[in-house]
């Protein structure tokens, strides 16, 4: 029953179904198959859209987020972002990281910085120096933290891409320390887009489940050690940050399917966190099952929430939130985590075979 509203992001995730369509959450059958971080060596598992513009003459042209590229043009990409990534050893374990500034904030994962214990961490830069590093903040929601590397200076920032615009097909490369081979680059394609999923440590993908929506799938080899680690499009732009993949069996390697943070949301909590503001979270304060003729079931209500105050109650089951159409409790998760504090949403339901409709405001997750 995953909870609804952004929670801790680590538990366990059979793999997606076959033929799912883009957009929507994967489904995930009880099959050995789980979905894991990123970090290495700690056991916490670690077409494109054309947009009309115009140049200095004033004639139109075409912008491509992700233009088509020869495979030879693959290394000048990666070599012009590759500065921009870092290892990260924390505690443990070791993962990878992107860098924000010039003078040292880098982007990474919440569990790769963990395992550090609120200690320092160590970053490792592409050209072997390396750096002590303060924990500047954290947001477990969304698997997100930014440190400070002291004593630097001239870094080269990636620079961040429109991660709305990627679409299904669109190549990326994945960069990053996998199983600690720092500055391993790995190719493939968007595989979908907007992706819920529950993930889970290797020692017990059973424990904490939890949910994670709006994520950016990739058939681009990624490992352990690929945690924080950036994806890139074509134009050298990170959109994505490496966080999850799933697995098979006792494998915790890749399978093709991996798991990425999108970069236009990892960027306005990046913001907030180098600013030492809050991260907020939206919440409805229910929690759901997939209910048998589609929507999703409420099995709990949280006392005080915005569902509680909007009258939902145990039994109902959301058929639509806001414009979106509920066709799972995924549906739900991520429609939810798409929104905002504050924000007043319509949401029907059926209660005792009647359909009816509520107004709720989203509280901040607790």
């Amino acid at each position: 029953m995953p909870p609804v509203g952004p929670v801790p992001p680590w538990a366990q995730a059979p793999a997606p179904r076959p033929h799912t369509p883009p957009g929507r959450a994967a489904k995930f059958a009880a099959a050995g198959v789980a979905v894991l971080a990123l970090m290495f060596g700690s056991g916490v598992g670690g077409g494109a859209v054309a947009l009309a513009l115009f140049d200095d003459n004033g004639d139109t042209r075409t912008y491509s987020a992700a233009p088509v590229l020869n495979s030879a043009d693959l290394p000048k990409i990666a070599a012009a972002v590759q500065d921009s990534v870092v290892s990260i050893q924390a505690g443990s374990g070791e993962g990878s990281g992107v860098v924000l500034s010039a003078d040292g904030f880098v982007l990474t994962n919440n569990h790769v910085v963990a395992s550090a214990g609120g200690e320092t961490v160590q970053v490792v830069f592409a050209n072997g120096k390396t750096a002590a590093a303060e924990v500047v903040g954290t947001d477990p929601r969304t698997d997100l933290a930014v440190v400070k590397a002291s004593g630097v200076s001239g870094l080269q920032p990636a620079k961040l891409g429109d991660s709305d615009a990627m679409q299904v097909g669109d190549q990326v490369l994945a960069l990053g320390s996998p199983l600690g081979l720092q500055g391993s680059v790995t190719a493939g394609i968007i595989s979908a887009r907007d992706r819920t999923i529950r993930a889970g440590s290797q020692q017990d993908p059973q424990a904490g489940a939890s949910s994670i929506s709006g994520l950016l799938q990739t058939d681009a080899p990624i490992n352990p050690g690929n945690s924080g680690g950036a994806l890139v499009n074509t134009r050298g732009e990170v959109i994505g940050i490496n966080t999850a993949i799933a697995t098979s069996g006792q494998s915790s390697g890749n399978i093709g399917v991996g798991f990425a943070i999108p970069s236009n949301k990892a960027k306005l909590v990046a913001e907030q966190l180098q600013r030492g503001d809050k991260v907020s979270h939206p919440s409805l304060g229910v929690s759901v099952t997939g209910a048998e003729d589609g929507g999703a079931l409420v099995s709990t209500v949280t006392p005080g929430s915005a569902a509680e105050k909007a009258g939902l109650r145990k039994g109902d089951v959301i058929t639509k939130f806001g414009d979106k159409v509920i066709k799972d409790s995924n549906d739900l998760v991520a429609a939810v985590q798409a929104g905002k504090v504050g924000d007043r949403v319509e949401v029907e339901y059926r209660r005792n075979g009647a359909t009816a409709t509520a107004t709720a405001t989203l509280a901040e997750a607790s």
